[in-house]
């Protein structure tokens, strides 16, 4: 395929269309049930806590299958490789929608975040190849504003369907888009495919890994549930993942056909950005799961205004992301990712002001101002990591580097997030109840307003209940805001760890082209 001319005219703009779809159905399918899951929850007869695990299961699975994507794009050709992708992720779609169970709806979750794990960089390898060197760095810059809305635009779509249509065609919808960008793709790439190379793989590598990650997401999930170290269980799961570790990472280090290759890691630019973005990744993508919940179980919102609320975040990254990926070059890539994660922390603090009066409005506005930062750290932060990289590695470092991102993402910090909001939802609770007693000279004044309402007797506690849930819920979202902040601050230091590949070394127009143009 590299001895071909690049593509151009229509057929390049049909590729762009049929690669950026791809991407963009995996990605959305990654949030697109966040706003669905108290919906699924109560249709499946289980708690919404529960109901995360459909997009933990989903994300862990994903995750662990994007180390691989060197390895199976050698062994069937990167073309070959994304068309089976593609169309096995229609059918899993399908096949969510028919479940019937929370056991069946996470087993299929699993095998369809398994088989999407390598879309993402196949996706961009492919539109890197394929287009002209010229506009490299605007195609690299459309496909990360794909990256970064897709995420955003998920929970609007999945209010929409949720509601209008019932939960099952937040993944019905991905059926006909799969093939279609399966079908596009073969048709104008099929006599482009990339070199076939067979190698095999470890198998005792890659159940070590599977063990490992699964057993701490499990961990992660549960442990809240079934009061962490006090449970034989989790006890025994926690051992499990350690020893899983580093089980994998000694047989990984040693064998000649590793599952992730550690020499990345050698590579300071690849291990600080990767550890960066992991960081921002986490503490974003677990904002953007944990405030639907919110707003669905404790403001009364439905799934779709839930998912209206966030959507601001990915307005400015549909017009900013092809500009900063043709001319980020111009500009030290350690200062637009610390801009962001700048931005990031004052937004964050600026939530952490909220209160169970808060408008729509006033929830919209910090994540629109966000966009700008999701913007300058995703496309930087990759582009930083990779910039060493060799031409024939790119591939296989993307997806080391996507493994640890929605790892930490859509796995760690869906759970992290999900038990901190459940224990300082608790706490507040508990807090806030000691003081509504008739010691406290403002209860009976407070229950004598209720009755001047109309609300009197045995409603009137339940409607005193009602205000200190939604009290102690938001206090619990407050707190996570203020973590993030200070996450965020944290992470600055690490960028500026980095060499710099920026301005004063323009022959770096991006790491994904260097590595192309060799």
């Amino acid at each position: 395929m590299e001895d071909k001319p690049p593509i151009t005219g229509v057929a390049l703009y049909i590729l762009t269309f049929a690669l950026c779809l791809g991407t963009f159905i995996q990605v959305l399918d990654m949030t697109i049930s966040v706003v669905a899951v108290p919906y699924i929850a109560g249709g499946l007869g289980v708690s919404p806590n529960q109901g995360s695990w459909v997009i933990t299961s989903f994300a862990v699975s994903n995750a662990i299958m994007l180390p691989l994507t060197g390895w199976m794009s050698k062994q069937l050709g990167e073309v070959k490789l994304f068309v089976l992708a593609t169309s096995l992720f229609s059918i899993t779609s399908f096949l969510c929608g028919m479940a019937w169970s929370l056991t069946t709806i996470v087993i299929f979750r699993i095998i369809q975040g398994a088989v999407a794990g390598s879309l993402i960089p196949l996706s961009q390898s492919l539109m890197i190849k394929n287009y002209p060197e010229e506009k490299r760095g605007l195609a690299i810059g459309v496909w990360s504003m794909i990256i970064v809305v897709a995420p955003v635009v998920g929970p609007i779509v999945g209010g929409y369907l949720t509601e209008t249509y019932g939960w099952p065609w937040i993944f019905y919808v991905n059926v006909p888009l799969g093939f279609l960008a399966g079908f596009l793709c073969w048709e104008i790439l099929r006599e482009r495919e990339s070199t076939i190379e067979k190698h095999p793989i470890d198998f005792t590598a890659f159940l070590m890994l599977i063990i490992a990650i699964s057993s701490l997401q499990i961990v992660l999930d549960r442990g809240q549930q079934d009061d962490w170290f006090n449970s034989p269980i989790i006890t025994t799961l926690v051992i499990t993942a350690f020893l899983g570790t580093i089980i994998f990472i000694v047989w990984n280090n040693y064998s000649s056909d590793p599952i992730i290759d550690f020499k990345y890691f050698y590579d300071r630019n690849f291990t600080l950005s990767t550890l960066s973005a992991a960081g921002g990744f986490m503490f974003l993508f677990g904002s953007i799961v944990i405030t639907p919940l919110w707003l669905q179980t404790a403001m009364g919102y439905t799934a779709l205004w839930s998912g209206i609320a966030i959507a601001p975040l990915g307005v400015i990254p549909i017009f900013l992301s092809p500009f900063v990926g043709k001319y980020m070059h111009k500009i030290d890539l350690r200062l637009l990712a610390t801009l962001a994660y700048l931005v990031f922390s004052g937004t964050f603090f600026w939530m952490t002001y909220g209160n169970p009066q808060i408008s729509v409005g006033q929830i919209m506005l910090p994540r629109f101002v966000q966009g700008f930062s999701i913007t300058l750290f995703i496309i930087p932060l990759l582009s930083m990591a990779l910039v060493n990289i060799p031409k024939s590695e790119v591939t296989s470092a993307t997806g080391v580097y996507m493994f640890i991102r929605f790892f930490a993402g859509g796995g760690i910090g869906t759970s992290l997030f999900v038990t901190l909001y459940t224990r300082r939802q608790a706490f507040h609770h508990s807090n806030l109840v000691q003081n509504v007693n008739f010691a406290n000279p403002a209860t009976p004044e407070m229950y004598r307003l209720l009755q001047s309402y109309g609300i009197d007797g045995l409603p009137s506690h339940a409607f005193v209940n009602t205000i200190v849930d939604q009290q102690a819920a938001m206090l619990a979202l407050n707190d996570l805001f203020w973590m993030s902040a200070w996450g965020y601050l944290a992470i600055i230091p690490l960028l500026w760890l980095c060499k710099n590949h920026g301005k004063e070394q323009g022959h770096v127009p991006h790491a994904e082209v260097r590595a192309v143009e060799g």
